[in-house]
């Protein structure tokens, strides 16, 4: 934006954003007053907002050196609001002051376009025109929210910006690479995923159907949204069965992305060498589903019915503890495997870990060995998720019961993803 000035004089841009500007303001702000309001209690039209903006520019470049006028303009229009907002309360009982702080802030753009990049002052416009319109959507989200959403948000807030900064660096077991900070910030990084996706089903998918949750549960857990897929599954019809199944193998896949991003957060070395085998098996996992969701349509008579809506919290204090815990557990076994068993016990261990959360033993990996090969961690990395995507099979057969109707394609596709793991794993060793 700023390159037209050297074409067009600064004047003339500045005029002409101001006024589009506040009359794309006073277009939305009418509209929506009108639908809230009506005609009676309207202050001003579209052009009033527009005349508005232009009596701002013209005041602001009168003295833009004291901006007395400019001042003394927006005093004026404050009075004209108050007026009309007290007009509004006693005769209409209308108490709202959303459009004073509009017409303000339209009065405001002269000297925002005049001093600021065209980043800023385009920023400012698309916001006050997305807060204007989604007025509607603002109210639905108020009323679905939990009585406690607001202290989750400050659970977490609070865990990230407040105790991870005051925790100390040091050491807390000589010639372990294992601080409070290290902790702490591992556990912060995995329960911020994990509520993206907790608020991305509450509030954007709350009416989704099965696999949906699956993708949007595999980023908060694949174990558990596999096991509870399975566990509804035993409920559900032979037309729906491989739904459920489908559903599983897409958590499974959006696993593998959710470690793609905790690598690349905490090791860009890791992530250059592991993401190829990542992005493949997300992909895989990805086409199993979709197969196994194609072989059966649903009769016409089954309608997609929204998931139970799961109301737990991922930033339960007891959750972000066992998470800690396991973490510090990893590190000191990860540490003194290394010392007495070497890579070859680090290697047995990486398997071993899959029968737990295999998050705190990746991060473990990534974060606290300094003198282990790229290599090395890589391939523990790829081993600990085979042997976690077992567990999540044999999650799977249990909770869906012995005469469930998904163990063939619980079987057939889990060992197809499994199969695929483990020759990318030799492509790798070779």
């Amino acid at each position: 934006m700023e390159q037209l000035y050297s074409y067009v004089p600064r004047e003339l841009v500045t005029f002409v954003l101001v006024t589009l500007f506040s009359l794309l303001i006073g277009l939305s702000q009418r509209r929506i007053s009108l639908k809230r309001e009506g005609e009676t209690t309207l202050f001003g039209t579209d052009r009033t907002f527009t005349f508005i903006g232009i009596l701002g520019y013209l005041l602001y470049i009168l003295d833009p050196t004291d901006m007395r006028l400019f001042m003394g303009g927006g005093a004026v229009l404050g009075l004209l609001l108050g007026l009309n907002y007290y007009v509004k309360q006693s005769q209409f009982h209308v108490f709202g002051v959303t459009t004073i702080i509009i017409a303000l802030i339209t009065y405001c753009l002269a000297p925002i376009v005049s001093t600021q990049p065209s980043w800023f002052y385009v920023m400012v416009i698309v916001t006050v025109l997305l807060l204007t319109e989604l007025k509607h959507t603002f109210t639905e989200f108020a009323q679905r929210m939990k009585n406690d959403e607001m202290i989750t948000l400050a659970k977490f807030l609070a865990i990230s910006g407040i105790i991870l900064p005051m925790l100390p660096h040091k050491n807390l077991i000589p010639d372990i690479n294992l601080t409070p900070y290290s902790i702490w910030l591992a556990t912060v990084v995995v329960s911020g995923i994990s509520y993206l996706s907790y608020l991305l089903k509450r509030y954007v998918f709350h009416e989704s159907g099965t696999l949906v949750s699956g993708i949007i549960g595999g980023l908060y857990s694949s174990t558990a949204t596999i096991s509870v897929l399975a566990r509804k599954s035993r409920k559900a019809s032979e037309q729906e069965a491989t739904e459920y199944v489908a559903a599983m193998l897409l958590a499974v896949s959006m696993m593998f992305l959710r470690f793609m991003i905790l690598i690349l957060i905490f090791s860009r070395e890791i992530f250059t060498s592991i993401y190829p085998y990542l992005l493949i098996m997300s992909v895989v996992a990805a086409v199993v589903a979709w197969f196994i969701h194609s072989r059966h349509r649903r009769s016409k008579d089954v309608t997609d019915e929204p998931e139970d809506e799961d109301s737990s919290n991922p930033l339960e204090f007891k959750v972000a503890l066992i998470f800690a815990t396991l973490f510090v557990v990893f590190t000191v076994l990860t540490h003194y495997t290394l010392v007495y068993a070497g890579t070859g016990g680090l290697n047995l261990l990486s398997f071993v870990s899959g029968f737990s959360d295999i998050t705190p033993f990746i991060l473990n990996l990534l974060q606290n060995i300094g003198g282990v090969a790229a290599v090395v961690i890589t391939a523990c990395s790829m081993q600990a998720i085979i042997s976690n995507i077992l567990v999540n099979m044999c999650y799977a057969l249990f909770f869906a019961g012995k005469g469930s109707k998904l163990r063939p394609w619980i079987l057939g596709g889990f060992g197809v993803v499994i199969a695929c793991n483990l020759v990318l794993l030799l492509f790798f060793y070779i």
